[in-house]
């Protein structure tokens, strides 16, 4: 019997050991301002709204690069990128990404409908990750490339 009882206590500490690292893993990935701003990225190519604003903090700042605040908060978010996520085309792409601490440079090409017409823009966005969040974000817009017109 007393080994039974060794046994099971072997098998509880095992099991608790497992449960936190799985927390602590959950935790670090979360908190990886990479897989944030990834996460954020897939969001906006799905046009997922809700989940795109998730990887944001309730007060973000947006803004194009250096200072013009373009949204802040949640509400002005979802604002935003609502119309936009309707462009039947919208898609970015990742061209080259850095990582240095908590912030994640991206140089993005996105395919967007403009009012002009279909098109895409290349971007770079510099996001801020604080607490698992995305607390702020700069963007400097490159010229717009149309589509030929048939």
């Amino acid at each position: 019997m007393t080994n039974l009882r060794r046994v099971i206590h072997l098998l509880l500490l095992l099991g608790v050991f497992t449960i936190a690292h799985e927390a602590i893993s959950a935790t670090a990935s979360s908190s990886n301002p990479e897989a944030i701003v990834q996460a954020q990225v897939e969001a906006y190519n799905a046009h997922d709204i809700d989940t795109f604003v998730a990887t944001y903090t309730e007060d973000a700042q947006l803004f194009e690069h250096p200072a013009k605040l373009l949204a802040a908060g949640s509400a002005q978010l979802r604002e935003r990128y609502a119309a936009r996520f309707k462009e039947p085309n919208l898609h970015a792409v990742i061209v080259k990404r850095i990582v240095m601490g908590n912030v994640v440079v991206d140089h993005e090409r996105v395919t967007r409908t403009f009012p002009e017409g279909s098109g895409v823009i290349d971007a770079v966005a510099i996001y801020e990750v604080q607490n698992g969040k995305i607390a702020k974000a700069w963007l400097i817009f490159g010229p717009k490339a149309l589509e030929a017109k048939p």
